[in-house]
């Protein structure tokens, strides 16, 4: 069942449209506001249909920083402003359609239907974060060219934490993101792991990039 992100901060639009996906036969996930659906982005989403006006941000800003940590999932963006600048501007940032406001049911089912379809989409199979790169289908994992051998609950920890790479990313965040279990937070097993995969990426003669934010979470990338 194709998965969709659905964000949107109208509570009675959100509403219906998850009701219609839902009724469609996808599963769709409510999202209010641009943090709701960092949360519950994951490899997993198979599509996302963003609204640009959020409480907490731009969606346009939010989709800049999706397509920068190499995800290439198909994204619908719902906007009231139907200008060709408008539309070009969403379009470079790396929309994949474009659904003006107000519009019928029918249309965004077809719309969605078309975009899952697709079977050109480029699939992004390597991740590179300074010199640490990941390849996503062979589960393989380089620093400096020299292959880092991990464990595999190590290499789901490091996919995630590049994906959202140099932003901070949460303890809940991993919880449901990689042990598919919020209760992880309540243990050490998360501080464990982290400690564990940054001795493994970080020698006495190598840069820190898997850091602590203390109070919020983690964060891969250089130091700032």
């Amino acid at each position: 069942m194709p998965r969709i992100l659905v964000i949107e901060d109208h509570p009675n639009l959100l509403r219906s449209i998850t009701q219609a996906l839902c009724e469609s036969g996808f599963e769709a996930i409510p999202a209010a506001t641009l943090q709701l659906a960092t949360n519950e982005f994951s490899s997993d989403v198979d599509l996302v249909i963003l609204d640009l006006m959020l409480p907490d941000g731009h969606g346009l800003d939010w989709l800049g920083n999706l397509r920068a940590t190499g995800s290439a999932v198909s994204v619908l963006v719902l906007t009231a402003r139907d200008s060709i600048t408008d539309r070009v501007h969403g379009l470079d940032k790396g929309a994949d359609d474009y659904l003006i406001k107000p519009f019928a049911f029918d249309e965004l089912l077809a719309r969605v239907r078309a975009l899952l379809r697709r079977e050109t989409r480029q699939v992004i199979s390597t991740l590179v974060v300074a010199d640490l790169q990941i390849d996503l289908v062979a589960r393989k994992v380089f620093r400096a060219k020299e292959q880092i051998e991990l464990q595999p609950r190590q290499f789901d920890l490091l996919a995630f934490l590049m994906t959202y790479s140099g932003q901070i990313v949460t303890r809940e965040m991993i919880a449901t993101g990689v042990w598919k279990d919020s209760s992880a937070t309540w243990t050490n097993v998360i501080e464990v792991h982290v400690n564990q995969l940054r001795k493994k990426l970080e020698s006495p003669d190598q840069p820190a990039i898997l850091h602590t934010v203390r109070g919020k979470g983690y964060r891969l990338g250089d130091a700032v």
